[in-house]
């Protein structure tokens, strides 16, 4: 995915914060939805702009969809924002 969509979807706080609830393990629509005092179409779209950007994934149990982190796209943005600060840090 491009930089800028990954950017563009971790500049909502909304979005951010269900990224922190992800970081103990996956957890269902309903269960994010919970957490967050918007309506349940507005977290939906959420975690949409979230898998548009490779963030999360989610996987289908049942009636329920369970979304989890996926790291990998934000070891790559460390690693950028790493490069991009320099080796040497002198400051």
């Amino acid at each position: 995915m491009g930089l800028q969509q990954t950017l563009k979807a971790l500049a909502d706080p909304i979005r951010r914060e269900i990224l922190n609830l992800l970081k103990s393990g996956r957890m269902s629509a309903g269960e994010i939805c919970d957490h967050f005092p918007v309506t349940g179409a507005s977290v939906s779209r959420h975690l949409s702009v979230l898998k548009e950007a490779d963030l999360v994934r989610d996987r289908r149990e049942g009636q329920f969809i369970y979304y989890e982190l996926n790291a990998s796209v934000l070891e790559e943005i460390l690693l950028w924002v790493t490069n991009l600060k320099g080796e040497n840090d002198n400051d």
